[in-house]
C-alpha cells in the first residue's frame, strides 16, 4: 500500500512544482507514485506507509556511513546547541579545510560553498580568471550541476527525461563551452590542437557517475593531464560523487592522476548541504577577497554542515573502505550472475562503492553507449526490486551506493532479489 506516499505527492503537486524538490525524485522515468520518506536508520529506509526498503540511493551517494549515524549525529547535536548559523568562520570550517586537504595533495586551498554545482560553477570562473581565457571543455553524459554553461550534453536528469539541454539557457551562455565525447582521446587532442590557447580549463568526472557508471579508459585522464599542462589550462576534477567514496584520496587518488581543481559535495557534508572547490595555491588566490575573481555565499561553510563533514571523514579508514569493496563487488557480481542466468543483456560498472546497471550487452564506455540502455527493461526491474523491499535509483542513468551501514545479508537479499526480477525479465 502507498496511501500516504500517493496523498503526499497528490498535495506536494498542488505546491510543488512536479511535486518534488528534484526532479528524478517525481519517478516520471519508471512511472508510479514516487515514495515519500519518512526515516533512515543504518542500510535502511522507511516510506510514510510503513515500508522499510534496503536503500541504494544514500542520499544520492552522500550517505557513505548510512543513514542516521550515531557519531555523526552526536557531534551535529553538540554543534547545533551552539547555534546553527553565524555569517562568520567557525573552527570546525578549519578543521574540515585541513582534513581535505592532508587527504587531497592537490588541494593546497580551498572555498566552501553549499551545493556541487556552486563548486563547479565557481570552479570554472577561478579557471578563466586564472588562464584569462574564455573556453571550458566538459564531456558528454558528465553532469556537474544546472548551472547554463554546463547544461549541454548532460547527464542526471537531462539524461534521465533524453533532454538534450535545457530551456532558458541561451547560446551565448554555452558559446564557451566545448562538449567533446567522454573517454574519445582523439577528440581531446584535436580540440587542443585546434583551441589550445584559447582553452581555460578542462571539467571531467573522473569516473562518471551522472550517465550510470563509467570508468576512464585507459590513458583518458593521463592524456587530459598532459594536454592541459602542455597548453596551460586548468584540469578540473569534478569528485562531487568521487570524493572519498571510491577511496580515501578519490579517483584522483585511484587512478594517480592530479587535477589542478577539485570540486567536493556530498561526503562532506555528511547529509547536510554542502560543497567545496580547491587547488594549487596560485590558482586558488585569485580568488577574493585575495583576488579579482568574486563569490560569496551566506551559508558557505554553514557549522552544521562542517560538524557532520568532519565527523563523516574522521569515521572512515582502511577498514571501512575495504567493507565498501567487498560489499559492492558482491553486489555487482551478483546482479551480474543473476543476469547471465537469466540470459538478461546487462552490462555492470563498477568503480569502489559506485555500481551502475546497463540493460544492454555492452561495453558501456561513454554516454551514446549509456543510451542504448533499455529503459522500460530498467523500469521494470526497479518495481520488482522496490516491491522485494530494495530501493534503487528511480532512473537507469543514475548509480547504485552501498554504505559502511549495509551488510553481507543487506546484499545477499538484494540479490535474490534481482534474481526474481531479472527471472520475470526473461519470462515476458
Amino acid at each position: 500500500m502507498t496511501d500516504k506516499s500517493t496523498k503526499l505527492y497528490g498535495r506536494a503537486s498542488k505546491v510543488m512544482v512536479g511535486g518534488v524538490s528534484s526532479p528524478v525524485r517525481a519517478f516520471k522515468a519508471v512511472g508510479g507514485t514516487p515514495r515519500f520518506i519518512a526515516k533512515g536508520r543504518g542500510s535502511h529506509i522507511w516510506d510514510a506507509d510503513g515500508k522499510r526498503y534496503t536503500d541504494y540511493v544514500c542520499s544520492w551517494g552522500a550517505l557513505v556511513l548510512g543513514h542516521a549515524d550515531p557519531r555523526v549525529l552526536a557531534h551535529v547535536a553538540r554543534s547545533m546547541r551552539k547555534g546553527t548559523s553565524f555569517g562568520a568562520s567557525t573552527e570546525e570550517e578549519v578543521l574540515l579545510a585541513e582534513k581535505i586537504c592532508s587527504a587531497l595533495p592537490s588541494v593546497e586551498k580551498v572555498r566552501f560553498v553549499n551545493s556541487g554545482t556552486e563548486a563547479t560553477m565557481s570552479a570554472a570562473r577561478v579557471a578563466r580568471g586564472y588562464t584569462a581565457r574564455p573556453k571550458l571543455v566538459k564531456f558528454e553524459g558528465c553532469y556537474h550541476g544546472h548551472a547554463d554553461q554546463f547544461l549541454t550534453k548532460a547527464g542526471s536528469g537531462l539524461a534521465t527525461f533524453d533532454l538534450p539541454a535545457s530551456a532558458g539557457v541561451t547560446e551565448g551562455s554555452i558559446a564557451d563551452t566545448v562538449t567533446l565525447p567522454y573517454n574519445d582521446l582523439e577528440s581531446v587532442e584535436a580540440e587542443f590542437r585546434k583551441e589550445g590557447d584559447k582553452i581555460a580549463g578542462v571539467i571531467v568526472e573522473p569516473v562518471a557517475g551522472n550517465m550510470g557508471v563509467v570508468p576512464p579508459a585507459d590513458g583518458f585522464l593521463q592524456k587530459l593531464r598532459k594536454e592541459c599542462t602542455d597548453s596551460g589550462a586548468v584540469l578540473i576534477f569534478d569528485e562531487v560523487i568521487t570524493g572519498f567514496r571510491v577511496g580515501p584520496r578519490g579517483a584522483q587518488g585511484l587512478y594517480r592522476v592530479e587535477p589542478d581543481l577539485t570540486t567536493l559535495g556530498k561526503i562532506i557534508g555528511g547529509g547536510f548541504p554542502v560543497g567545496a572547490y580547491g587547488g594549487k595555491k596560485e590558482i586558488m588566490e585569485k580568488l577574493s577577497p585575495d583576488g579579482p575573481v568574486y563569490q560569496a555565499g551566506t551559508l558557505s561553510g554553514n557549522p552544521v554542515a562542517m560538524a557532520a563533514g568532519l565527523k563523516t571523514l574522521e569515521a572512515l579508514g582502511a577498514r571501512e573502505y575495504s567493507k565498501l569493496e567487498a560489499l559492492s563487488k558482491a553486489l555487482a557480481e551478483g546482479i551480474d550472475a543473476a543476469a547471465s542466468k537469466a540470459s538478461v543483456d546487462v552490462c555492470v560498472n563498477r568503480v569502489g562503492s559506485m555500481t551502475g546497471l546497463f540493460f544492454s550487452r555492452g561495453p558501456v564506455r561513454n554516454y551514446a553507449d549509456a543510451k542504448k540502455s533499455d529503459a522500460a527493461a530498467y523500469r521494470r526491474f526497479f518495481w520488482s526490486m522496490l516491491e522485494s523491499g530494495v530501493y534503487f535509483a528511480p532512473s537507469a542513468y543514475e548509480t547504485a551506493f552501498v554504505s559502511v551501514a549495509h551488510s553481507d545479508a543487506d546484499v545477499q537479499r538484494t540479490v535474490r532479489a534481482a534474481e526474481k526480477a531479472l527471472g520475470g525479465l526473461a519470462d515476458r
